[in-house]
């Protein structure tokens, strides 16, 4: 299986550091997939390996909701890992800042469904999403304390149910019943 795993993943990287492996395996890919992109890695104080992606295939990058981006991260870190086990990092993939945009536009919603759930007293829901967009959700909606929010379901892909906090005073009248707001914008992103 080191032999497979080798092929896929490379041998470990020459170069010292995180940023030279980024900059290895990413190279590598990005021949090897023929897109015409270029990158720019820096390492941030938190040790963070911050790639920004740019060039005439960019759209690619960032179409269907960032499929692309978030598969090459997924497999930059997988790579990084399988070379340095005993080392962490953490490497995070843009370009033209798809990712900030992204979040805001979760935002933007979370800040939505939060003001319904203040103002009728009610659940609503956010739909499925993935753990590091409920993440997102989750953190910002725990500055308020008006509001609580929690995953829902099963898997990967949960949803987020929102809900005014016990005692707060936007609560309006109206028991227990829940409402499932669509967010027909969110696939807007």
């Amino acid at each position: 299986m080191t032999g497979l795993l080798g092929k896929l993943f490379g041998k470990k990287s020459k170069n010292e550091g995180p940023t030279g492996t980024v900059d290895e395996i990413l190279s590598r890919l990005l021949e090897l997939a023929g897109l015409e992109l270029s990158y720019d890695t820096k390492t941030l104080e938190d040790g963070t390996v911050h790639v920004d992606i740019f060039g005439k295939d960019e759209a690619m990058l960032t179409d269907k909701e960032g499929q692309l981006l978030d598969a090459l991260q997924l497999y930059v870190r997988r790579a990084i890992q399988h070379q340095n086990p005993e080392d962490t990092f953490n490497v995070n993939l843009d370009s033209a800042n798809f990712r900030e945009q992204a979040n805001e536009a979760l935002i933007a919603l979370a800040e939505k469904l939060k003001g319904i759930a203040l103002a009728k007293g009610k659940s609503v829901y956010f739909r499925a999403l993935p753990p590091k967009d409920r993440k997102v959700i989750h953190q910002y909606l725990a500055e308020d304390g008006r509001v609580k929010s929690r995953s829902i379901g099963e898997g990967h892909f949960k949803k987020i149910k929102i809900y005014p906090a016990k005692g707060s005073e936007t609560q309006g009248a109206g028991g227990n019943e829940e409402y499932d707001t669509p967010d027909e914008n969110f696939g807007n992103r």
